[in-house]
């Protein structure tokens, strides 16, 4: 699948939005080294701490897909009535979803106008919170006498 194929199941993403508090639609098209594509909206809520990027919807339905292997990702957003804003770029909780399941070079794509911007997750989270932050600290409290 081509970056602009991509960005264009992100954008069919984002009409499916549900986004009644900000007006703010975003889409994301999730590639998975087996070639899938998981989409995903955001989800807004009334309560808005429980409204759901979508990012972590994508991230959530290829994890309940057994999908755990991932090469890139497409996102874009605006407002409901209007086209595309610039680069959307994800949140931070979305790029510490990423990492769980990503490495520094997975990449991240968005648009401005027409054109594609490329970044990779190393970009976006450098010095980022791993799994293997957890795993070292066991390993390391093993070892204290």
């Amino acid at each position: 699948m081509t970056d602009r194929e991509l960005i264009e199941r992100a954008k069919e993403a984002r009409t499916r939005a549900y986004a009644p508090y900000s007006g703010f639609s975003v889409g994301c098209a999730l590639l998975s080294v087996d070639g899938r594509v998981f989409e995903g909206c955001n989800v807004e809520n009334a309560s808005y701490p429980a409204t759901t990027c979508a990012e972590r919807v994508a991230f959530g339905s290829a994890a309940a897909s057994g999908v755990t292997s991932f090469q890139k990702i497409a996102i874009v957003g605006g407002k409901h009535q209007y086209d595309l804003t610039g680069e959307c770029m994800p949140c931070g909780i979305c790029r510490q979803i990423m990492r769980e399941f990503c490495d520094d070079d997975f990449q991240i794509l968005t648009t401005e106008g027409e054109e594609i911007q490329t970044y990779t997750l190393g970009d976006l989270l450098p010095h980022s919170f791993r799994k293997t932050n957890l795993t070292e600290a066991t390993d390391a409290k093993d070892h204290i006498g």
